[in-house]
């Protein structure tokens, strides 16, 4: 079943604590701080239901109906090229704003479903369990957030030890003939104030003897005790004057996840007890390339976006001619397509899972990753020179229109040779919204962050690079005559 926008908001409105400081919010849909992030997330799904992009959005297997094609168990590369056009389509509805779309951990579900056998170890038989929640959030169209990173400060179980303070990263405090009762505190659930499900795990290494933490897991979002700890939305709602272009639709939030003796049901459960396991079953399964093989577009379609505005940004200050400038907007360029060589490479190089399936080459998908993590900030700074003071130079915003005497003087004095005023006021305000804001300023830290810190993608790159080939070519090398001599 393809869910419809109206559908996804209806499922959302009821029954989910979510707090903004002490604020308790009743109906996200209508809160003024989420508005604009709902209508965007009702857009796409609206937008993969479109019958223009059936061709590639949307899957059908014998034995099931129509389905979202991140979904789609890829076993050819048209497979894993029909999966990218859709997150393309996503991240370019989004100008590449939009990180954790449902088609992010939609794809990590569907790693994990392609290895269950990964999730039988010892007592624990939990692969029909993951596969039989894939083919329920695939059903039902589910938007599927996750949280799978204990807070900053607990990760070290030893600290804790003979100081009174227990622990309040989450685990698990009872087990029941049902199932679990989970309590404790989980980061980050971006997006999951628009989800359906959260899916929460353990990215990060445990310790052996971590037996407690290490639970995968998913819950309903209005399940009771679970409840969503929100940053400040930097959305102010379409009363707000100075309602800024991207953050007024693309703000997802991000929220840390409270529970409080959470009960979960064992046919939720996908590993328990098990510290290695629990990391496992995304590096072993191609849950984590899948998944950051949307990241990778994503980034791709909003560099895009922002070669564009650079490039209209100098049209408007007249600098487009300046040799250094003209360096600049060849470097974005170069830069765009290089990325975008690699995400092709991701596709034309798939790797063999077994049972038939394949999925993106890792290491591609790694070296992007670093990539985007390293050239984000210096991408933003290039933009950032090209606009220079141009930011600075508009009114406050463009209530001025709506006083004859004020409009008379902006649309005279603020416009440039080839620019009207309004032209140039949307413009510089749509740059500052990536650069400036405390939007632009959450996706400065996002891109560093959003896959772990740089050590960890780092870590990436080299677990899965050909140590013994580039070994091999050197040993050649000593052994060859040339050098031998």
């Amino acid at each position: 079943m393809l869910r419809s926008g109206v559908e996804q908001l209806e499922s959302i409105r009821d029954g989910r604590r979510v707090l903004i400081g002490s604020e308790r919010v009743g109906d996200v849909t209508r809160h003024p701080a989420f508005i604009g992030a709902c209508e965007t997330v009702a857009g796409l799904y609206d937008l993969k239901k479109d019958p223009v992009h059936a061709a590639f959005a949307v899957s059908t297997d014998e034995d099931a109906d129509p389905y979202s094609s991140y979904f789609l168990k890829p076993r050819t590369q048209d497979d894993l090229r029909k999966r990218a056009a859709t997150h393309r389509l996503i991240a370019g509805k989004t100008f590449g704003m939009w990180g954790r779309s449902m088609d992010h951990v939609a794809s990590f579900l569907t790693g994990m479903a392609m290895r269950p056998g990964l999730f039988e170890v010892g007592d624990n038989d939990f692969g029909a369990n993951i596969q039989a929640f894939y083919d329920k959030a695939r059903k039902e169209d589910a938007y599927v957030s996750y949280a799978i990173n204990p807070p900053q400060g607990t990760r070290n179980p030893a600290g804790f030890d003979g100081t009174g303070f227990d622990n309040p990263s989450l685990r698990v405090v009872a087990e029941t003939d049902d199932g679990i009762v989970l309590s404790g505190l989980k980061m980050l659930a971006t997006a999951g104030v628009f989800s359906n499900y959260l899916f929460i795990g353990n990215i990060t290494p445990l310790a052996p003897g971590q037996t407690a933490e290490a639970v995968t897991c998913v819950v309903p979002l209005a399940a009771e005790g679970v409840s969503l700890w929100m940053r400040k939305p930097y959305d102010g709602g379409p009363s707000d004057p100075a309602r800024a272009p991207l953050s007024a639709r693309y703000d997802e939030t991000d929220a840390m996840v409270l529970c409080k003796d959470v009960k979960v049901p064992w046919e939720n459960v996908f590993t328990y007890r098990e510290p290695a396991q629990t990391r496992r079953i995304f590096f072993e399964t191609p849950a984590h390339s899948l998944g950051n093989h949307q990241s990778n577009i994503r980034f791709h379609e909003k560099l895009k976006m922002i070669a564009g505005l650079a490039h209209k940004v100098v049209a408007c200050t007249e600098a487009g001619q300046i040799p250094a400038v003209k360096e600049a907007l060849g470097r974005l360029a170069s830069l765009e397509a290089l990325l975008g060589g690699v995400i092709e490479g991701q596709i034309a190089a798939p790797e063999a899972w077994g049972e038939g399936y394949v999925g993106v080459n890792r290491r591609m998908v790694y070296a992007a990753l670093n990539w985007c993590t390293e050239n984000h900030s210096q991408i933003i700074d290039t933009l950032r020179e090209l606009c220079g003071g141009g930011m600075f130079q508009m009114p406050a915003n463009l209530s001025v229109l709506d006083d004859p005497e004020l409009a008379a003087d902006f649309r005279t004095y603020f416009r440039t040779a080839h620019v009207d005023a309004e032209a140039r006021a949307q413009l510089f305000r749509l740059a500052w919204d990536v650069i400036g804001t405390e939007f632009a300023g959450r996706h400065q830290s996002y891109e560093k962050f959003y896959s772990g810190g740089p050590f960890a993608v780092r870590a990436y790159n080299y677990t899965i690079a050909d140590w013994d080939g580039y070994d091999t070519i050197v040993d050649d090398l000593l052994m060859s005559s040339d050098c031998g001599n």
